[in-house]
């Protein structure tokens, strides 16, 4: 884990609202160690705005780092307005990576919302293998969305109000490649409900799954005890604080679906 003031070499606009932010941080990038890894962003050195912002890295190409993030507020729209030259300062990598992915399974990556971060920087480790994949990313409409639906190469995308890919969330999809793909493994990242809706149906249909968990941090190291997650302890007697809930930024982000619980 480092401090690193990163140097900004692009930041860029590349769907309604969604921005993509490359840097140059060599000091991170020689201790990452796979996908589902993030970053805790400071969006500026002042009092106004002190506490970092988690985001996953959706890239790695050698020192070269992406983040893609949706303005919702006021430290979002401070970050898009970063220029190419500015320094940004990072403190990762932090959590835990996304597992089993070259182990024989077919892996389905699931990613909604700016969710999809970690998911694309997976799709580049399966390609990298040459680890045969499929990818779905839902959004609301078909201007939050800069890939191309490609079902021919395992591409597709769904849209609330049905104007690009399928109409409909990622479950449509994920139900039916689960059918089809021998020895399937999901690994999703994206907004709660979507989250809660992939565990629910990994469990019951008994195919497993990796989370990658979206929460708010104010540390990202242990110390604010702010991302507490469920666990699923039902099976656990003695019912300790840290038996029932887990830290995300400790022990995850990434987790199997059986091991947590949605409040």
């Amino acid at each position: 884990m480092q401090i690193e003031k990163a140097k900004i070499l692009t930041n860029a606009e590349v769907a309604h609202n969604i921005w993509e932010m490359k840097f140059e941080a060599p000091l991170i990038a020689k201790g990452l160690k796979g996908a589902g890894e993030f970053l805790n962003i400071l969006s500026m050195e002042s009092w106004q705005n002190p506490l970092r912002r988690p985001m996953s890295i959706a890239s790695s190409n050698g020192d070269v780092l992406s983040i893609i993030y949706k303005i919702f507020g006021e430290v979002t729209t401070i970050l898009s307005n970063k220029r190419t030259g500015d320094y940004i300062e990072l403190l990762g990598p932090l959590g835990n990576t996304f597992t089993h992915w070259q182990n024989g399974h077919h892996p389905i990556l699931v990613g909604g919302g700016v969710g999809l971060a970690p998911i694309l920087n997976l799709q580049s480790e399966c390609k990298s293998a040459k680890i045969e994949h499929s990818i779905i990313i839902g959004a609301r409409s078909s201007n939050e969305h800069f890939i191309d639906h490609n079902p021919d190469q395992q591409i597709y995308l769904t849209t609330d109000d049905g104007t690009t890919g399928e109409s409909g969330t990622v479950m449509g999809p994920l139900e039916r490649l689960v059918k089809e793909k021998a020895n399937p493994y999901i690994y999703a990242c994206g907004p709660e409900p979507m989250l809660e809706a992939v565990r629910d149906f990994s469990l019951a249909q008994n195919v497993p799954a990796q989370l990658s968990v979206e929460s708010y941090m104010g540390c990202g190291v242990g110390f604010c005890q702010g991302c507490v997650i469920p666990r699923d302890s039902s099976q656990i007697q003695d019912h300790s604080y840290h038996h029932k809930y887990s830290l995300v930024c400790l022990d995850g982000p990434v987790y199997e679906a059986k091991d947590i619980q949605f409040a």
